[in-house]
């Protein structure tokens, strides 16, 4: 008998990882050889694996170098139009591997590091993620950086350089702890200080009224120094840019003449300036209406449209064109400019998460910006008393100011009103926006609403997480689904295939096998290859209802508890997601999960028919793990709260199959794969509208489904926490009274919907097959398709496959 492949062999053999030339191979020995010994180890005698990761890392980005400074070259030359992307979040991740893969150097590195006796995997697990996002926003704009660069578009991405991005997640008896991310304690190898186009940025002061107009006077100044990172697309040897602001205070800070005497604690109060760019604010679809927030806002935006008209002034043609140099004329022409230079995406349409500041906190903190705000709110109001004379409610409603106390800036308003364009993030959402959220805005100027329903990049989530269903897939169809995603629509044809059958099952197996093992090593719990791995990670909130999920879990325990001779179809439940710090019910969700899990686990009677693990800390990396393992992804947030997920889309592509509401991109998916081969549950949003309008009782369901009443009172009475029967009184007291998200009312359809995968499961090859129809189903939700239409829907560009010559060819 042979003896297993080793991991190394088996990636050796993966096609699309590149092809690794004897010469790239010698290439890169010799360049890591050189970074270890002259830029690392210097007079150190034995190099620690870190040494080694940085070594390689510096290696790769020699390689990134050359094809970044052409980029921008190429850029100058053409001066095409560019794209902007503003975002408080890139939630980047790890950066190394997504680099080797999109330079086609994977095969050639791994080889080479093989050779020196080291293990490319190992090092890779070395790198920090780059956690500056909470979740799906902040990995969409990582996800459109991608698809920007590979689809050519000039695009740079503008954000914060948060020194401690999202916090990591310990679970301690059960409960969520934090700690502070230092992502970049051992420093950033993949980013470049920029500090000769630092700009300032001014806060508080005043508004002098002079014979000029008026004047914001007597400020205090921070200054925003750029970081660039470079954003290599796939294989077309483009690479954009990230510029992420770090806020620096100026070397006079607080030492003007009227702080003469306290040298010192001057020098000491720069950390206030510099807290800016401290910390990310670790919120998900929430507002938290912070001071030092709305400076975080102001602070990129500001220093980003410095940038851009400082580019767009040197720009080759610029210099020569007076119109770009001269802005004499600037403030007729600027709101103009404004709206036709900007345009909003809305990623919620949950009240509590769109943000309303304070008019006092405003007025304090830009009072010349809040002038310019009234301004436009007058211009706004007339044009719609024009249109709608005598109707005071809809200029109430359409205001950017809302009335009370106190009285706040509407910024979804102020967005609406300021863009040429605005779109939902899918068709649902999209739709949500224009008949409730924004209706009033969309009577006047419907042809500003658009749809882009949301995508991921097929690289980061199938290429580099799964390469072993990336090689099958090109075995079938070739490599070019990974720059045209609806070529998976071929896969089609190998539905009834019996050995693509077994090799789809068999890539699915091993990952399963992987992911137990990892789970073995980093928190030494055993599970069952065999069961079904169930699978919900994502932000903890209310309207996500990882509650609806524990009741599942904790009815399929009393079953076997009831029956338990009968035969059951084995389940891994796994729950992973971090809740913000300061929402209660979230963290309760976390300890109720935790709690079960105790219970459940320990159980005799269970045995390895259901295990209830929390993946701790989840985060881009661990998603990575986990997702090309799972075989059910739960989507099942109540209808009309998601705008989009596309965690459910990462599932779907690597090979999972779906339970989920009519919710978000659920809907789209159940299009494009057939809603038979999703198992879609529970109220739409036409049924949740309804049930608000009548009235949602949940004792109604609690008394009329006895299942749901013993869970109920199971949790209630502390069955789950013994030591503390109190605990849960709270949350099943929300549950029972006032639960927004309904999760009673989907409770008997869920069950029912998880009896039928139970049934699917027990036959694996006709389970298959629906993973294959919807892998081939999955075309549409590659971000490049979504970045294809902004560019040409919103943002007046065309992609290009352009392929800029490598650094090594001449230029033409």
């Amino acid at each position: 008998m042979s003896k297993p492949l080793t991991d190394h062999e088996k990636r050796k053999q993966i096609s699309v990882r590149g092809i690794a030339g004897l010469g790239d191979v010698a290439e890169i020995k010799k360049s890591f050889n050189r970074h270890l010994h002259f830029t690392l180890v210097k007079d150190r005698n034995v190099a620690t694996p870190r040494d080694y990761y940085f070594a390689l890392a510096h290696t790769v980005r020699d390689h990134l170098v050359g094809r970044w400074i052409r980029t921008q070259q190429y850029y100058y030359e053409k001066d095409p139009k560019r794209i902007h992307y503003l975002s408080l979040e890139f939630y980047m991740g790890r950066t190394l591997q997504n680099t080797m893969i999109n330079l086609g150097l994977q095969n050639a590195c791994d080889e080479a590091i093989y050779q020196l006796g080291l293990d490319l995997e190992e090092l890779e697990e070395i790198e920090e993620d780059a956690g500056l996002g909470n979740g799906g926003l902040g990995r969409l704009a990582a996800c459109f950086l991608d698809s920007m660069a590979s689809l050519g578009l000039a695009a740079y991405g503008y954000g914060i350089r948060y020194e401690f991005g999202i916090f990591n997640q310990k679970i301690t008896n059960g409960w969520q702890v934090e700690e502070a991310d230092d992502w970049l304690r051992y420093g950033n190898p993949w980013e470049k200080a920029r500090p000769e186009y630092m700009l300032p940025v001014h806060f508080y002061g005043r508004v002098e009224q002079t014979h000029e107009g008026p004047k914001w006077v007597d400020t205090q100044v921070v200054l925003a120094m750029p970081y660039d990172t470079p954003v290599p697309g796939y294989k077309n040897n483009t690479v954009n840019t990230m510029r992420l602001w770090s806020a620096k205070a100026p070397n006079d800070f607080n030492l003007q003449e009227f702080n003469v005497g306290d040298y010192i604690q001057a020098v000491l109060d720069r950390n206030l300036a510099e807290n800016i760019s401290r910390v990310l604010y670790p919120n998900d679809n929430f507002f938290e209406g912070k001071e030092l927030r709305l400076k975080q806002e102001y602070f990129v935006v500001a220093a980003t449209l410095q940038d851009i008209i400082r580019r767009f002034k040197s720009s080759k043609f610029g210099c020569r064109d007076p119109v770009r140099t001269s802005f004499e004329a600037f403030s007729e022409k600027a709101w103009e400019i404004t709206t036709k230079t900007c345009a909003y995406t809305n990623h919620t349409v949950l009240p509590e998460a769109l943000e309303r500041w304070p008019i006092y906190m405003f007025e304090k903190l830009l009072p010349r910006h809040l002038q310019i705000i009234y301004e436009i709110n007058q211009r706004h109001l007339d044009r719609v008393a024009a249109l709608y004379p005598g109707d005071s409610d809809r200029l109430c409603r359409m205001s950017l100011i809302e009335e009370g106390n106190p009285k706040r800036i509407n910024m979804a308003h102020l967005c609406v009103v300021g863009s040429h364009a605005v779109n939902g993030v899918a068709r649902i959402h999209s739709d949500i926006v224009k008949t409730t959220v924004f209706k009033d805005f969309c009577d006047i100027e419907p042809e500003k609403f658009q749809n882009k329903t949301n995508g991921i990049t097929p690289r980061r989530w199938l290429l580099l997480c799964n390469p072993g269903l990336a090689d099958i897939i090109a075995e079938k169809i070739g490599e070019e689904f990974l720059t045209d995603l609806f070529q998976l629509r071929k896969l089609l044809d190998f539905v009834d295939d019996s050995v693509f059958i077994r090799d789809v099952a068999n890539v699915k197996q091993e990952n399963k096998l992987k992911f137990a093992a990892y789970l073995e090593s980093e928190y030494k719990v055993n599970i069952n290859p065999e069961s079904i791995f169930d699978i919900q990670v994502k932000r903890i909130h209310e309207y996500k209802r990882q509650l609806l999920n524990c009741l599942h879990v904790i009815t399929l325990y009393n079953r076997i508890k009831k029956e338990p001779n009968k035969k059951f179809v084995p389940r891994t439940v796994m729950i992973g997601g971090k809740a913000a710090p300061g929402y209660h019910m979230a963290k309760m969700i976390i300890k109720l999960f935790t709690s079960v899990g105790e219970v459940v686990n320990h159980d005799p009677v269970v045995g390895d028919r259901l295990k209830v693990i929390f993946l701790e800390n989840y985060r881009v990396s661990l998603a990575e793990k986990v997702i090309p393992a799972a075989d059910l992804s739960e989507q099942i947030s109540t209808a009309g709260t998601e705008a989009s997920g596309t965690g459910n889309m990462k599932f779907m592509l690597n090979g999972a199959l779906t339970i989920g509401t009519m919710d978000g991109a659920n809907v789209e998916m159940a299009e494009e794969a057939g809603e038979e081969n999703l198992f879609i549950f529970g109220m739409r949003v036409e049924d949740v509208e309804a049930m608000d309008k009548k009235g949602y009782n949940a004792r109604e369901y609690y008394e009329r489904l006895p299942e749901l009443k013993q869970v109920i009172d199971q949790i209630s009475a502390g069955y789950f926490s013994p030591k503390e029967p109190e605990l849960f009184k709270d949350m099943v007291n929300m549950l029972m009274n006032h639960d927004r998200f309904k999760v009673f009312a989907d409770y008997e359809a869920y069950i029912r919907c998880q009896e039928k995968v139970n049934e699917l499961y027990r036959n694996p090859k006709e389970w298959t097959k629906k993973v294959i129809r919807n892998i081939a189903a999955s075309g549409k939700f590659s971000s490049d398709r979504t970045i294809a239409e902004y560019a040409r829907e919103i943002w007046g560009v065309e992609p290009s496959d352009v392929k800029i010559p490598p650094p090594n060819e001449p230029r033409e």
